[in-house]
């Protein structure tokens, strides 16, 4: 039984004068502060894979997050925000876009954002200083999600950063540009997953959250652009493998030995390790001790921008990209499945126009790009590559949580395809979509992991499938292209465990119909499963030599 939906009544927000009220289409409550300064800086956090459950301002009864259940109480918070994706680098490449990740691209068979001008580029031409620290693998120079920034640390050194950003991206590109992510390629993530365990395992685990926040107070003291700043933090915390530091580890698992749960989700994933209540319990404990460490840092920052008076001029933004799977669904991680314990994420904006209250309103993390260009009065217009296909996305109103247009799509002139979809349908309701590509990666993890404990998997299992979903504060229909489509009543059934046939109901109707717009907007529905079994002739066959050379050095060649 999942422990997913918490009464809004049992929030704290309640007792910190939050206000409660919501807004409909179109309108944006609390400009009655709009005459206030406004920001000339933007602080951008993602808590990566933190569910929203788990948090104060969400109603969580163990109190990991008292910093961010005080900054709810200076920001508006948001029910129903909705990730475009289940996992990290299609959502930040969404986030850095404005683009779902059917029309960005970057996935898991294409795992980089090519030649695409990002939010940061476009400040960057406007003449504000950009920034983005983070420990997380994929917001790396080889993905190409660092493009733009004036200043990047991906604080993960496990590969020098001229191989990040060039024989080694160089042979990722060869690789892709076949049809599908090729065993050597994976081999390359397998190296980032395992640096990473390495990194944050064992009693002296080393959190990389200390130095993101110290690199970011540097970045933001020492910036001196007459125009203002960006700064764009991942906190990678509560990502498996789950090793806090002792005294959050002591405070919130007490008694648990990281080492003796579970840490690996393919192996629960694939039928070959069982977790009891009790496991589950301390593995939750431990992921709860990651989030209150995290809250602590974010709070250091937020502390240091109120004692030298930024506070005020800067608007915040904090959410997580994604969730995380404690056993619901029978799953564990944030693979083969778009749950809402995945997808409707934390979000909470401090903005003078949008004041302090609680939204239940539909929005989507890819909005977050047009809001952080309506906070800083910026248009994409004079960046590089403005009115080219690669080009940034003109900045929308519709699409700015702090416009009073937002989410009125009919006035747009050309619409997006999640717009175009909400435009079609005629009937008022406003819909979310995700996007979630054959996941070539963890599939492979998962079938090395089966085939050494001598399990071979279904034909049939989800690792093999892609997903799309649309989302309305009242329904979900998840659409697949090999196991069987999902629709679900979340307003009846908010841990989606009973699912809905569209034909016994017109809400889940209407929103299967939302979902096939959205499909023929992208391209179309993925109608017949992929092939899952690629050419393994040698990708790097038209790799350089001295990409070779250095890949046989790390030890991915013979």
């Amino acid at each position: 039984m999942t422990d997913f939906a918490h009464p809004v009544a049992s929030s704290p927000l309640a007792n910190d004068g939050v206000d409660s009220r919501s807004t409909t289409r179109g309108h944006t409550a609390g400009r009655e502060r709009q005459d206030e300064t406004p920001p000339s800086n933007v602080l951008f956090v993602v808590l990566d894979t933190v569910r929203k459950d788990h948090l104060g301002p969400y109603g969580y009864d163990r109190e990991t997050t008292p910093v961010l259940s005080r900054f709810a109480a200076e920001s508006t918070v948001f029910e129903s925000a909705v990730a475009p994706a289940p996992w990290t680098l299609p959502v930040h490449a969404s986030l850095f876009t404005g683009r779902y990740p059917s029309q960005h691209g970057a996935d898991q068979g294409s795992p980089y954002l090519d030649d695409a001008a990002t939010l940061a580029s476009v400040l960057s031409a406007a003449g504000y200083e950009t920034a983005c620290f983070s420990s997380n693998a994929w917001i790396t120079p080889y993905t190409g999600l660092t493009d733009g920034f004036d200043e990047h640390d991906s604080f993960f050194e496990i590969l020098p950063r001229d191989v990040l950003s060039g024989p080694l991206a160089g042979a990722w590109r060869v690789v892709n540009d076949n049809d599908y992510l090729r065993e050597l390629a994976s081999t390359l993530v397998r190296l980032g997953a395992m640096a990473h365990e390495r990194l944050a395992s064992g009693d002296g685990a080393d959190t990389k959250t200390p130095s993101v926040i110290d690199r970011t107070t540097s970045f933001i003291d020492g910036s001196e652009s007459d125009r203002g700043w960006f700064a764009f933090v991942n906190l990678m915390d509560a990502h498996l493998p789950y090793y806090p530091p002792a005294t959050y580890r002591e405070t919130f698992a007490p008694g648990v030995d990281p080492d003796a749960v579970c840490q690996n989700s393919k192996e629960y994933n694939a039928g070959i390790r069982e977790i009891d209540d009790e496991e589950w319990a301390a593995i939750r404990g431990l992921y709860d001790a990651e989030i209150a460490h995290m809250d602590a840092e974010l709070g250091r920052l937020f502390d240091w921008l109120r004692a030298t008076d930024r506070w005020a001029e800067t608007a915040v933004i904090v959410c997580s990209d994604h969730g995380e799977l404690h056993g619901e669904h029978g799953l564990y991680g944030h693979e083969f499945a778009l749950y809402d314990e995945l997808i409707n994420v934390p979000l909470l904006v401090k903005h003078p126009a949008i004041g302090t209250e609680r939204r239940d309103e539909l929005v989507e993390l890819l909005d977050l790009y047009h809001t952080t260009l309506d906070a800083l009065a910026v248009e994409p217009t004079g960046a590089v590559g403005s009115g080219t296909e690669n080009g940034p996305v003109a900045r929308d109103p519709t699409r700015s949580l702090l416009s009073s247009e937002y989410r009125a799509f009919d006035e747009v002139a050309d619409p997006d395809p999640g717009q175009r979809a909400v435009i079609d349908g005629r009937d008022g309701t406003e819909y979310a979509f995700v996007e979630y590509a054959q996941p070539v990666i963890e599939r492979h993890h998962l079938e090395q992991k089966a085939s050494e404990a001598g399990i071979t998997l279904p034909a049939d299992h989800r690792a093999y499938s892609r997903f799309r979903a649309a989302r309305s504060t009242d329904a979900k229909y998840v659409r697949a292209d090999l196991v069987a489509d999902e629709g679900y009543r979340l307003a009846a059934d908010p841990c989606e465990e009973s699912p809905v046939d569209p034909a016994d109901d017109d809400i889940v109707a209407a929103t299967e119909r939302a979902l096939a717009r959205f499909e023929d907007a992208v391209g179309g529905a993925w109608d017949a499963p992929s092939d899952p079994s690629a050419d393994e002739s040698d990708a790097f066959a038209e790799a350089d030599e001295a990409t070779r050379d250095r890949l046989r050095e790390l030890g991915y060649l013979e």
